[in-house]
């Protein structure tokens, strides 16, 4: 999908990009598979704030998406719409299954109103069908991976990532290569769709300006170094200061900036290769 480029008629609007959305067909989503969105600004059930600079932004409704695809083995789909989604940065499809039921899924890049996908182990090799991991050959680029079986798929789900199925050598487990580089073992008989995910141009887009970022749902984020030595560690000393220590760190004293910091003990026998430095 092009990127749409503005004039620089106010400073808000030099260097701003946005989409085109070309390929959006229905502006309206389907009623039945949407409910409403409560926001919670970044907190938890108990009311702490557990992701900072978030708040406010557009009102919303939630699309109920299809992770699972597993109760409709065998049953083929129609492409009735591509639809753009407030809550994720891909698109999504609905598909009319033969039986007559609605579901959205993400949309792969190259599906097409008119498009037929399916699910299961007999589904052809071809963007939108799902597939256990063990029917898949070998190099096949897929995204919309489980990590459980019957989960649900909880990996690359993002706008124009996809995964890379590497090996099937173990007897119980696919090796793939993430797009963050780390390469993981997942059962083989957890789902993944075949392909990319579409709107691959999304990670180029430039706001432009704050506002676009307010309707986001994200909120300013304050530099350590201008705050007071009591709110961080990198505040307070007389005009620009420098941060007075050997690293930088968080505002409640851990290392940051390329301290590594995952320490999962119960998922690091999956992991074959971690990520490279680089793509952090």
């Amino acid at each position: 999908m092009p990127i749409k480029l503005f004039k620089p008629t106010s400073p808000g609007r030099r260097d701003m990009s946005g989409q085109t959305f070309e390929e959006i067909t229905n502006t309206a989503p389907e009623a039945s598979l949407t409910r409403g969105l409560r926001k919670r600004g970044g907190r938890n059930f108990r009311g702490k704030v557990t992701i900072r600079h978030r708040g406010g932004g557009h009102k919303r409704r939630f699309r109920e998406i299809d992770f699972k695809r597993r109760d409709k083995f065998g049953v083929p789909a129609q492409v009735t719409t591509i639809e753009y989604d407030p809550n994720r940065s891909a698109r999504i499809a609905l598909l009319v299954y033969a039986d007559g039921e609605k579901r959205y899924m993400l949309a792969p890049l190259g599906v097409r109103v008119g498009d037929k996908v399916m699910s299961g182990p007999m589904a052809e090799i071809r963007p939108g069908n799902a597939l256990p991991l063990r029917d898949i050959p070998l190099g096949t680029m897929i995204h919309n991976i489980e990590l459980q079986v019957g989960r649900g798929a909880q990996l690359v789900r993002s706008a124009g990532t996809s995964a890379q199925l590497l090996s099937k050598d173990h007897p119980q487990f696919a090796l793939l290569r993430l797009p963050s580089g780390e390469e993981r073992y997942v059962p083989k008989d957890c789902l993944a769709t075949i392909g990319q995910v579409g709107n691959v141009e999304h990670g180029n887009v430039k706001l432009g300006k704050a506002g676009r970022k307010r309707h986001l749902g994200i909120r300013p984020t304050v530099r350590g170094t201008a705050m007071s030595p009591r709110d961080h560690p990198h505040g307070g000393g007389e005009g620009r200061s420098p941060i007075g220590m050997a690293g930088p760190k968080t505002p409640w004293g851990q290392p940051a900036l390329g301290r590594r910091t995952r320490h999962n003990k119960a998922t690091d026998k999956y992991i074959f290769r971690r990520r490279s430095k680089k793509r952090r």
